[in-house]
């Protein structure tokens, strides 16, 4: 079993988007004091028996003063991005600027602070490039060629700098590509939601390349439950450097069998047109998770099936949780 930190103060910058409010939902649901800090209103918990244990403070994290959110909190959990892949790639100045900008500018913060932890979301699907071994380890050289994957792998490079000049505990995640209820099919990052929304509104589903790109995709309870764990465990970083964790579901789908899947789900036809493939697309990506399992006691339990079918019902109920793990 993990070694597993007392109730703590947990802070979720950008805990109203997709992955914060499922990643706060399960910190509250494991009795852990959540402070959601966003833009926009928390979303309403308020189907939740755990709507007391997390609070809301609107702010804009870019512009924020981040004394007063530091001395709320034990641990920091960092999932706000501005950018997908093709926006990144769109604008990659914009995307250095902006989001590794503000990834320094917390780390500075951390620093003055002292004495607090940190979760970062990487993106396994895009650090590593052009993989040499599939799954892919932890240990994989780090060869982004996406301006998105350079993005994150820099703001790996500023942690790992901070935890070995500063001390910062630093855990980061590298997540493979999340679904679930409540992510924004029209937000360019998530085949799996945009093909189930197109398909559930009788609109055309648009694939980039013939359908043969495989990716490892992960169910949002999974993903919220490993990045939990991964906040509470104590002692898993080694001294001097940050902790890493590949988070995904180890098994790679392609694309037409997202497409068949979401045919079963919705019974009728489903168009697909078929566009032609982007540069920063690699072929196959798929991770070994097999480090966290270990470490963190954690596995995924959804399939993309069972988990499709999840999100199926979630959205059909108009929910933005995801449906109970039982």
């Amino acid at each position: 079993m993990p070694n597993l930190a007392e109730t703590a103060r947990h802070l979720v910058l950008g805990g109203s988007g997709f992955i914060g409010r499922h990643v706060a939902l399960r910190l509250a649901q494991l009795g852990q004091k959540v402070i959601v800090a966003d833009r926009e209103p928390l979303p309403a918990f308020s189907s939740q028996a755990t709507t007391n244990e997390i609070s809301f403070v609107q702010t804009n994290v870019r512009t924020a003063d981040w004394d007063p959110l530091l001395s709320r909190c034990d641990v920091v959990h960092h999932y706000v991005w501005t950018t997908t892949p093709q926006s990144a790639s769109a604008a990659p100045l914009d995307d250095l600027s902006d989001n590794v900008g503000l990834t320094i500018t917390l780390l500075e913060a951390m620093r003055r602070h002292g004495g607090k932890r940190l979760v970062f979301a990487s993106s396994g699907g895009t650090v590593y490039g052009r993989l040499k071994t599939v799954p892919v380890r932890e240990d994989h050289a780090l060869e982004p060629i996406s301006a998105y994957g350079a993005s994150k792998t820099a703001a790996e490079i500023y942690i790992g700098y901070f935890c070995r000049l500063f001390g910062i505990d630093a855990r980061i995640a590298r997540l493979s590509n999340p679904f679930g209820a409540g992510q924004n099919p029209n937000g360019n990052l998530g085949a799996v939601t945009t093909f189930l929304f197109r398909a559930m509104n009788e609109e055309v589903i648009s694939i980039w390349g013939d359908g043969s790109i495989v990716r490892d995709y992960i169910h949002i309870a999974d993903a919220a439950n490993a990045l939990a764990q991964l906040a509470m465990t104590r002692n898993i970083a080694k001294s001097g450097a940050s902790a890493v964790f590949n988070i995904g579901s180890g098994v790679g789908r392609s694309l037409n069998e997202i497409v068949e899947i979401v045919r079963g789900l919705v019974k009728r036809k489903v168009h697909v047109n078929y566009l032609e493939g982007r540069p920063f697309d690699v072929p196959v990506n798929v991770l070994d998770i097999s480090l966290a399992k270990a470490v963190l006691n954690w596995q995924p339990r959804l399939s993309l099936e069972i988990g499709l079918a999840r999100m199926h019902d979630d959205v059909t109920a108009g929910s933005l949780f995801y449906s109970s793990l039982n």
